[in-house]
């Protein structure tokens, strides 16, 4: 029965969904119970009351499971999964009891370095001939491919995690990351075992969704941000660096595009403020959608078409070509940009009446 590989990938999505779904009521209880806790203490909090975190124990439960039945574990796939292990771990720990950054970096960067010595490394870079007039396959040998290897594993790590700030937000936008990696490495790479990987990626994210959408019930904390972003990272290694045209240093680029483009932008704002990358601050696009007046559930759904479009557009510049992939994201963009302008119109006056509302708490104060 499991001859057929897309029934693998089928029933691989199917076994993540059910087990994260199923996983993640017990891991409320669970967090609850050892006062695994986010409160909010600050501004860039938009939640109200404490919530359950660690949640990215379901996801990581769903995706183990599936990998382990329906995946063929070899030794690029087992460092793979033993890095996993690391990110995960560490993340509960600082879920639970916090970490100062540069530990977390370590074991980010030991993580990533298991990967690589399992032989996952990102061999050659493709540059498109519309970057570049010297538009070619770059490639990577030695240290050189180790050390680009690892810097991208540990951004795309730290991009997704930094976009956790909003109910829903980083695993929806890494589940629709998923499932374009899911068609890019079924139809274009062809490699067998890296369709079921992402399958469960995104069956695991979809089902800790639910309870995860605003009013989230439940955070997956930096267990689930750090191994989402950890993953996907290794898949794009596997699969799209490996794709022998010149976008694969492109498509894999545009389809972790809101992550990346938020954490370079916000590091260089803090760095231009002449503070360290790793402050913490209100500026992030959720926040900067949240200020301009949409609610949460309006910015999520901004975010998630945002990222619908980057990777829809990956699958179509990889199958269709460049210029109609540009097409599609200029449409979108148009009309979104539109959407965008009447929604600030109608909400400028209750935003008005929130400022004098805070200025008027500031006074009293």
């Amino acid at each position: 029965m499991f001859d057929n590989n897309g029934l693998r990938i089928i029933l691989s999505l199917l076994v993540a969904f059910l087990v994260s779904f199923s996983a993640t009521p017990v891991v409320m209880l669970y967090a609850n119970k050892i006062g695994a806790m986010d409160v909010p203490k600050d501004n860039r909090r938009v939640h109200k009351k404490p919530i359950p975190r660690i949640g990215g124990l379901a996801i990581f439960y769903g995706f183990i499971i599936s990998v382990l039945i329906f995946a063929a574990i070899d030794r690029e796939m087992m460092g793979i999964l033993i890095g996993s292990v690391i990110i995960v771990t560490v993340g509960v720990i600082d879920d639970i009891k916090g970490l100062p950054a540069i530990v977390k970096l370590i074991f980010q960067l030991i993580a990533a370095g298991v990967v690589v010595y399992s032989g996952v490394q990102i061999e050659f870079l493709g540059i498109p001939n519309f970057i570049s007039e010297y538009g070619g396959v770059i490639p990577l040998t030695g240290w050189i491919s180790t050390g680009v290897t690892v810097l991208w594993i540990v951004a795309a790590t730290n991009a997704v995690n930094l976009i956790d700030g909003l109910d829903g937000l980083a695993v929806g936008v890494s589940s629709i990351a998923s499932m374009s990696l899911l068609a890019l490495t079924l139809f274009v790479v062809g490699e067998p075992n890296i369709p079921i990987i992402t399958a469960a990626v995104a069956g695991a994210g979809f089902g800790f969704l639910p309870y995860n959408y605003n009013p989230a019930k439940i955070f997956m904390g930096d267990t689930g941000s750090t191994f989402l972003g950890f993953i996907l990272a290794c898949v794009a290694v596997q699969g799209l660096f490996k794709m022998s045209a010149v976008m694969s240093l492109a498509i894999p680029i545009l389809i972790l595009g809101l992550p990346l483009f938020d954490t370079g932008f916000a590091f260089l704002r803090r760095m231009l403020k002449g503070q360290s990358p790793m402050t913490p601050d209100r500026g992030h696009l959720h926040h900067r959608l949240l200020d301009m007046g949409f609610t949460q559930r309006q910015a999520v759904a901004i975010l998630y078409t945002m990222a619908a479009v980057l990777s829809l557009s990956a699958v179509v510049i990889s199958t269709r070509g460049f210029s109609r992939g540009l097409l599609l994201v200029l449409a979108v963009a148009v009309i979104m940009m539109l959407g965008m302008k009447i929604r600030m119109q109608k909400a400028a006056p209750r935003l008005a009446r929130r400022k004098e509302r805070e200025e008027a708490e500031k006074e009293q104060e």
